[in-house]
C-alpha cells in the first residue's frame, strides 16, 4: 500500500509538471504575438530566451517518465498515463518552438510598419491558447467531453487561418512591395494553426488515456 501511495504521488507530480510546462508554453505564445502586434523587441527576445526553459522541462519530464517505467514496470492504465505524458510533452515542446518562431519573425518585422492592423492573428492566438489550456485541463481531470470540444474548436482555427491566408495573398497580388512581410505573417498564422493542431493531439491522447482507444480527430 505504501508503494502504491508513493507511485500515485509520482504520477501526480508528472501531471503537475506537464501543467507547468503547458503554462510556460501558453505564456510564450501570448508574448510572441504581443511582441509582433506591438513591435516589442525586448518581449520578443525574452520569449526566445525562455524557450530554453521549455526545452529543459521537456527533458525533466521525459526523465521522470523513464524512471517511473524502470522502477514500477507499469501495466494497463498506469502505463497509458506515463505513455501519454511522454506524447504530450513532445507536443508542448513543439508548441514552444512555434512560439519561438513567431517571436523571431516579430524581431525581423520590428523596424517596418505593419501592412495591416493585426486582428485575426491575435484572435487565432487566443483560441489556440484556450485550446491548449482546455486540453491540459481535460488531461488532468480526465474530462473526455472537454477533450472532444478541443477537437471541435480546431476547425474554427483552421477556418481563420484560411481567411488570413486569402487576405494576405490579396495584399501581395495588389502590391508586390508587401510580399516579404505578408509571407512572414502567413508563417505566423501557420504556426498558430499548428499550435492548435498540437492542442488537439493532447486532447486525442486524453481520450486514449481514458478509453484505451485511438480516435484520430485531427
Amino acid at each position: 500500500m505504501v508503494t502504491r501511495h508513493s507511485y500515485d504521488q509520482d504520477l501526480e507530480l508528472l501531471r503537475q509538471s506537464l501543467l507547468n510546462m503547458g503554462n510556460a508554453v501558453a505564456d510564450a505564445i501570448d508574448g510572441a504575438v504581443i511582441a509582433l502586434a506591438q513591435q516589442d523587441n525586448e518581449l520578443a527576445r525574452k520569449v526566445m530566451e525562455n524557450d530554453d526553459d521549455v526545452d529543459r522541462m521537456e527533458i525533466e519530464i521525459e526523465d521522470k517518465c523513464m524512471v517511473l517505467i524502470a522502477r514500477q514496470q507499469p501495466i494497463a492504465r498506469d502505463l497509458r498515463v506515463i505513455g501519454t505524458g511522454l506524447k504530450i510533452t513532445t507536443d508542448l515542446e513543439r508548441m514552444g518552438d512555434h512560439a519561438y518562431d513567431i517571436a523571431k519573425i516579430a524581431l525581423s518585422l520590428s523596424d517596418q510598419p505593419l501592412i495591416k492592423p493585426l486582428v485575426d492573428i491575435p484572435r487565432m492566438a487566443r483560441m489556440a491558447q484556450k485550446m491548449l489550456k482546455d486540453s491540459l485541463e481535460a488531461y488532468i481531470t480526465l474530462d473526455i467531453g472537454l477533450a472532444e470540444q478541443v477537437c471541435i474548436n480546431d476547425d474554427e482555427v483552421d477556418n481563420i487561418y484560411s481567411q488570413v491566408f486569402r487576405e494576405l495573398l490579396t495584399y501581395m497580388m495588389e502590391d508586390p512591395k508587401t510580399i516579404t512581410q505578408a509571407t512572414q505573417l502567413i508563417f505566423v498564422a501557420r504556426y498558430l494553426e499548428r499550435i492548435a493542431d498540437h492542442a488537439t493531439n493532447i486532447a486525442e491522447w486524453t481520450i486514449y488515456l481514458v478509453t484505451g482507444q485511438r480516435l484520430r480527430k485531427n
